[in-house]
């Protein structure tokens, strides 16, 4: 029995369909989908349609169980990444934060937070060898964040002006931010 080339492109495309329906298959290729978005930087806002932090009244909880107060970040360079173990776009861009992180932890802060189960965030932290430490919301973040989706990671500059402001997947190991954080470090 011969298949013809229209048969045939209609069995991958069910095949494919059947592959993001199961639950096993969906998760890993969602995130090989969005490492091809990972793949490229987030843009820099122009310094006139930059937005400044209206307050600094914000409490985390680590993983260590020790509280975050984000006034403590007033005159200090600052990446967060909202983020969840759950989210394709997320776990994508997980390794060029993580690689970010690495290289910048004494010279900015960064907090990666997630609304789930500390347990739940340290297993996926811990699996995926990850160093940096992430932040249950003890209060509402400062509105200027407005959060309606996953990832969503600001950089802020020691002023309060979010200078990158990105939803989705995002290479954060590139060249283009390192520069930017670079620039911010050196800013009096």
């Amino acid at each position: 029995m011969k298949i013809s080339k229209s048969q045939r492109k209609n069995l991958i495309f069910l095949v494919v369909i059947a592959l993001l329906i199961i639950p096993q298959t969906r998760k890993p290729i969602q995130v090989f989908l969005n490492k091809g978005l990972a793949l490229f930087s987030p843009s820099v806002i122009d310094t006139e349609n930059r937005k400044v932090l209206d307050n600094y009244n914000w409490q985390l909880e680590g993983l260590d169980g020790k509280t975050f107060d984000y006034s403590s970040t007033k005159n200090k360079v600052v990446l967060i990444n909202f983020w969840a173990t759950w989210c394709a776009p997320c776990i994508a861009e997980m390794p060029s934060l993580e690689k970010l992180h690495n290289d910048y932890k004494d010279k900015i802060i960064f907090l990666f937070v997630s609304n789930e189960d500390k347990e739940k965030v340290f297993k996926f932290i811990d699996k995926n060898k990850y160093s940096f430490n992430v932040y249950k919301p003890l209060t509402q973040y400062p509105e200027t964040f407005n959060v309606s989706s996953i990832p969503r990671t600001f950089l802020i500059d020691k002023n309060g002006n979010i200078v990158i402001d990105k939803t989705g997947a995002s290479n954060w190991n590139s060249d283009k931010v390192r520069t930017v954080i670079d620039q911010l470090i050196s800013e009096h």
